[in-house]
């Protein structure tokens, strides 16, 4: 079995990342299920460039239209709510709608880079309010830009130990041994491979344990074979991990980053059970 635990979905500017892409590379790459978040909720597309009025969408809005393309297949798909951190969250109105659609949230996706607020800063308390009530992890990107280094989050997790925090990338294009020492030294902290190489997720088992670290794709931010090459049409790293990861590691070792650390931590079995 193999879990994704961050892929997308939603239309921005160049991006059209369509449910049916993602359907589609999940049967094509053999993936059983993804947790999938909206680029819809960016409020920046640049350092310090923020997205013009016209091309931005409400909290609410991306959060019910995350939920209601999870709903058409709850069998494959479960819905990550990326939050806008850089506004004031409708902490209310939030609230009751998770409450309503809980059995399809599986967790809050934060995006430090596209929100510019670093995931310790206190305006992200109520988003950390939310996941404790709702007993959801918390999926943040690392890397690109100080606010989002795994630093940040490691503080965020050491502030909120009853919550489970993912460093996605493990601070991308960094070599990632900085993230994983930090990883390493919490038990509420984890991370994902999204773009990390397997030398690093190797290293990674050494270091923290495979217990600690989920499989990650950013599926399909590079088109629908995204799991297979890259946009210059190269070898995805993706497919390491479909093909030559499983003989680099024990049997334990694949099967808990492959997908039982994400059905752990996102509860994907117990949700799957109250489905209607």
């Amino acid at each position: 079995m193999i879990i994704d635990s961050h892929a997308h979905i939603g239309n921005l500017i160049a991006l059209n990342l369509s449910v049916r892409k993602v359907l589609w590379s999940m049967e094509r790459y053999g993936v059983d299920f993804s947790l999938v978040s909206s680029i819809e909720s960016t409020e920046y597309y640049a350092r310090d460039k923020r997205l013009p009025w016209p091309l931005r969408r409400s909290q609410m809005c991306v959060c019910r239209k995350t939920v209601r393309a999870v709903r058409r297949r709850p069998d494959r798909l479960g819905a990550l709510l990326w939050l806008q951190i850089g506004r004031p969250l409708p902490y209310d109105r939030l609230c009751r709608f998770i409450e309503k659609n809980l059995p399809y949230i599986y967790g809050i996706k934060l995006h430090p880079y596209r929100s510019q607020v670093a995931p310790d800063d206190p305006r992200v308390e109520p988003v950390y309010e939310l996941a404790r009530r709702f007993h959801l992890p918390v999926a943040s990107h690392t890397g690109d830009i100080p606010e989002a280094q795994t630093a940040r989050l490691y503080h965020a997790a050491e502030l909120h130990p009853d919550i489970d925090f993912i460093a996605v990338h493990m601070d991308l294009e960094s070599g990632n041994r900085q993230a994983i020492d930090l990883i390493a030294k919490l038990p509420n902290l984890y991370g994902d491979t999204t773009w990390v190489p397997i030398k690093s997720t190797l290293y990674a088992i050494e270091r923290c344990g495979s217990e600690k670290i989920l499989f990650g794709t950013d599926n399909p931010i590079d088109g629908k074979r995204h799991m297979e090459f890259n946009r210059a049409g190269q070898r995805s790293l993706c497919q390491e991990y479909f093909r030559e990861f499983r003989d680099m590691v024990s049997a334990e070792d694949y099967e808990n980053i492959m997908h039982q650390n994400a059905e752990r931590l996102f509860h994907i079995k117990e949700k799957h059970r109250i489905m209607p």
